[in-house]
């Protein structure tokens, strides 16, 4: 049977792609600077004489045909690191100073390869085409995805349908995920810079003996507004929240700088904050909601303000007939026991591009093992997986990538 086929070649495999899940690890590259990364994927891809080429700089596009004509599908895996000081006790420990794989892109793009030479070494017993998508710039804006995008990657031969996985470090080895319908958040940045008239503290008073000295202090206007917004978008009373209960969102400032003193009130204030929802909506809502409580407060004031809201990924779409179908597909290949269904999630994926245009799977893969002590999260120096999942990671994947394409 194809089935065992499959899981066998993974298992010969496993050691193998193993080896690149270490060799892409220890030589971690931030995103849009990718280059030994694809040029190390591209080698493996020519050592099984899989055809491929170049998209968006570092991205790394490959093309394997199936015996006959049929559909066309794609796989896709991301290729970058993020800035972060690795601290993990391993001998493939980061040798690039401050940049780490710490969100388990080298285990998508070693499974995606030990996917492909599956694929490959079958190719006479499926129909059809398959597009492997080795995916640079995920962790950055505008996301690697957009930018492949805009450079035709849906194109000739143009998918009819596209699976990513990501691993799960609070799921066990040997579990898979699934979540149907809106998966993943819309997330913008907010950047917003709160404009008074600093000075003296002690002339900060509205008598008519220093009216000519009076002070506008951006603290005061940020308060207000930070006590609005939080009560507009995140309290239990909030009128914008029951009016979209069923999208839930999150708002928050993560930064703020007022340089003053004790005796110093300073000119601005500024933030740095994320807008998070699940509904595009809400979403376009939201913003018009923030700025125009912004501006009703600062102008109360007597200030002014610079407001930037950078638009960021969109909500993540998972396709329920595709996503049905390659859970049912994985149920086949793990056991139904194995597979579990996800709970929708505030983070934010640039996989969400390809959902808007193109029916969608991204699934997560279980790759923690609390008896080994391997429960570390996403984007922590200490994150790390049991790969025993990368055998299972390639395998599914071959799996569901035939099936889909029946």
């Amino acid at each position: 049977m194809l089935l065992e086929k499959i899981k066998s070649l993974a298992a010969a495999n496993s050691e193998t792609v193993v080896g690149y899940r270490r060799h892409i690890h220890e030589n971690p590259e931030l995103s849009y600077q990718e280059n030994n990364t694809a040029d190390f994927i591209s080698s493996i891809l020519t050592k099984y004489n899989i055809p491929h080429s170049r998209m968006a700089g570092t991205g790394v596009i490959a093309i394997i045909k199936g015996k006959q004509p049929g559909k066309t599908i794609a796989l896709r895996a991301d290729m970058d690191a993020l800035p972060i000081e690795e601290k993990n006790d391993v001998t493939y420990i980061s040798k690039n100073k401050g940049v780490m794989h710490a969100c388990g892109h080298d285990v998508h793009s070693s499974s995606l390869l030990g996917t492909a030479t599956i694929l490959n070494d079958l190719r006479n017993e499926w129909n059809g085409t398959i597009k492997l998508i080795f995916q640079p710039g995920e962790e950055k804006l505008p996301g690697g995805a957009s930018i492949l995008i805009k450079e035709g990657i849906l194109e000739n031969p143009s998918p009819e349908s596209i699976i990513a996985q990501h691993v799960f470090p609070t799921l066990e080895t040997g579990k898979i995920g699934f979540a149907t319908g809106n998966y993943m958040a819309a997330c913008d940045e907010i950047y917003l810079t709160i404009k008074g008239k600093g000075g003296h503290a002690a002339l900060s008073g509205q008598s008519s003996v220093i009216s000519s000295q009076s002070i506008v202090n951006p603290l005061l206007i940020t308060s207000e507004i930070l006590l609005a917004l939080e009560d507009t978008f995140m309290s239990t009373h909030s009128t914008f929240k029951t009016q979209h209960s069923r999208s839930p969102l999150v708002f928050a400032f993560g930064k703020m700088i007022a340089n003053g003193a004790t005796n110093i009130i300073p000119n601005e204030v500024t933030l740095e904050g994320t807008f998070r929802t699940m509904d595009e909506t809400v979403r376009s809502e939201g913003h018009k909601t923030i700025t125009d409580t912004i501006d009703t407060i600062a102008k109360k004031w007597g200030g002014d303000y610079d407001l930037r809201i950078e638009k960021g990924y969109p909500v993540l779409i998972n396709n329920i007939e595709v996503t049905n179908k390659a859970r049912a597909a994985a149920e086949v290949y793990m056991g139904k026991e194995n597979i579990v269904t996800l709970e929708p999630r505030m983070t934010s994926e640039d996989f969400a591009y390809y959902t808007r245009l193109k029916p969608c799977c991204f699934y997560r893969l279980g790759t923690g093992n609390v008896a080994k002590g391997i429960t570390s999260g996403l984007h922590t120096p200490t994150f790390n997986i049991d790969e025993s999942a990368i055998e299972t990671g390639m395998g599914l994947m071959a799996w569901l990538a035939i099936t889909e394409l029946k």
